[in-house]
């Protein structure tokens, strides 16, 4: 199967907690960072979600935010850090491009007037943000 969600990062699920009707699963991609994705639990139990199991995270590049640093008190569970690799800039948006420390790459699509707000540019740092609602959760 292929898909056109720009982010696909290959971890191992390290927790998984049920709630009423929504859980959420922990994957752990090989930097030590840990992705968090809110999934029903009937997609749990569908997919065979457990501890030790290999899953991939995915996000579409729509759903990453950016920002220079860290970002304390905020809703959004998902903030990984790492080195700009690319900012591409379009009529209105652009993509923007990390790298993570295990190598893996995040792109998140922003207009250019965040890019330039933001001051993003390559070989800088930059953290992508995500909600754990935004993340798809596959497997092979």
């Amino acid at each position: 199967m292929r898909i056109s969600a720009r982010n696909q990062l290959k971890g191992t699920i390290v927790e998984v907690e049920e709630g009423a009707v929504n859980g959420i699963v922990t994957i752990e991609i090989p930097c030590g960072c840990k992705i968090k994705a809110s999934i029903t639990n009937a997609a749990i139990h569908d997919l065979g979600l457990e501890v030790g199991k290999e899953a991939i995270a995915i996000v579409k590049a729509s759903s990453v935010m950016f920002a220079t640093d860290r970002i304390p008190n905020i809703s959004a569970r998902n903030q990984l850090k790492g080195k700009l690799v690319e900012v591409e800039e379009g009529a209105v948006n652009g993509i923007v491009t990390i790298e993570l420390r295990c190598g893996y790459k995040i792109k998140g699509s922003i207009t250019n007037q965040a890019i330039d707000q933001l001051g993003l540019e390559d070989g800088g740092d930059a953290v992508a943000v995500f909600k754990a609602s935004e993340v798809m959760v596959g497997v092979e």
